[in-house]
């Protein structure tokens, strides 16, 4: 059950290498064997698309629990303008304190800053189940493509969500990820090494090699 003695408040750079020793234990094995999201968030602080009004931390009892963090980013419209955007991640939750509610209400709270900064719309990949319960729906319902993406292909990881109503409404185009959450594997095993040592594990479910 959720304890709701948590707050919500915003990454300090004190914080930093708590925030990635967290991120890499949500995430190790999860989606390949060990995981790349700590070197990501590491290298997305300094990136010019990154929010920094819109870097939070979850903290209880002095321990800090749970991440989120956004950057801006653009749909290439079909009729040829960039609309601006966000994009959200790695956001993560501490494995001990998983499923019991936290991380919905620290989705819920980031979701309602970016609105209040006046932000347009959200999209990025995750899961329906889970951020369906927070108001997103499939992107290709707001008449948004994911690039690269050859048609036909699955798009039910790819979603969105309007924080102002209606600001998707007759557009239509391409999402661009931000280049930022492009790393390089040697350099994320390099910054890796930084940390205890964990073992990589391939595991059924996960989705990259």
């Amino acid at each position: 059950m959720l304890n709701e003695d948590y707050k919500i408040r915003a990454e300090k750079a004190e914080d930093y290498r708590e925030v990635e020793n967290l991120v890499r234990e949500s995430f190790w094995n999860v989606y390949r064997p060990g995981c790349s999201e700590h070197y990501v968030i590491h290298v997305l602080r300094d990136d010019p698309a990154f929010v920094k009004e819109l870097d939070f931390v979850m903290e209880q009892d002095g321990c800090l629990i749970g991440q989120n963090m956004f950057m801006k980013t653009v749909i290439n419209s079909d009729d040829g303008k960039d609309i601006p955007v966000l994009t959200m991640g790695p956001i993560c939750i501490t494995p001990d304190l998983k499923r019991k509610g936290y991380g919905k209400k620290l989705l819920d709270y980031s979701l309602e800053q970016a609105a209040k900064l006046g932000f347009g719309a959200v999209l990025f990949e995750g899961n329906i189940d889970f951020y369906g319960k927070s108001g997103f729906d499939f992107a290709r319902k707001f008449g948004i493509r994911y690039h690269d993406l050859p048609d036909g292909a699955d798009d039910s990881f790819f979603l969105c969500r309007e924080l102002i109503p209606g600001y998707l409404d007759g557009i239509t185009g391409v999402y661009q990820t931000p280049q930022g959450y492009y790393v390089n594997d040697e350099d994320v095993d390099e910054f890796d090494k930084t940390f205890p040592p964990k073992e990589k594990l391939k595991l059924p479910g996960q989705l990259f090699e």
